[in-house]
């Protein structure tokens, strides 16, 4: 397995590990995390420059309650995933975060 197929298997582990150990996140925050797992892993992993989404990417992102999600962020989480490339993603789909809005750790500037 070549390096960046390593970074999204850890990647799409750690998310998947997010949702699962936070069931009341989907419980009561809108979306389909599955599908964000699978179609924007690539896209907020810490390692790699930060690229514009595919609208597969898009097409989930715009079913996610971000200001729902973000307080259940955890250090796990943010040890894998970039928060300042996730709200680029966000942005870039047309769901853009409030100023000042809190994401794990990262306040949206």
């Amino acid at each position: 397995m070549e390096a960046t197929g390593i970074y999204k298997a850890i990647l799409m582990l750690c998310l998947t590990l997010f949702c699962a150990e936070n069931t009341m996140v989907s419980a009561q925050c809108r979306g389909d995390f599955q599908g964000l797992v699978q179609q924007c892993a690539r896209y907020v992993q810490k390692n790699g420059p930060t690229q514009n989404p595919s609208q597969q990417c898009c097409d989930v992102v715009k079913t996610i309650d971000f200001p729902c999600v973000c307080p259940h962020i955890t250090n796990d989480v943010e040890q894998i995933v970039s928060m300042e490339k996730a709200v680029f993603v966000a942005r870039f789909c047309g769901k853009p975060l409030a100023h000042g809005t809190r994401c794990g750790s990262y306040i949206v500037p």
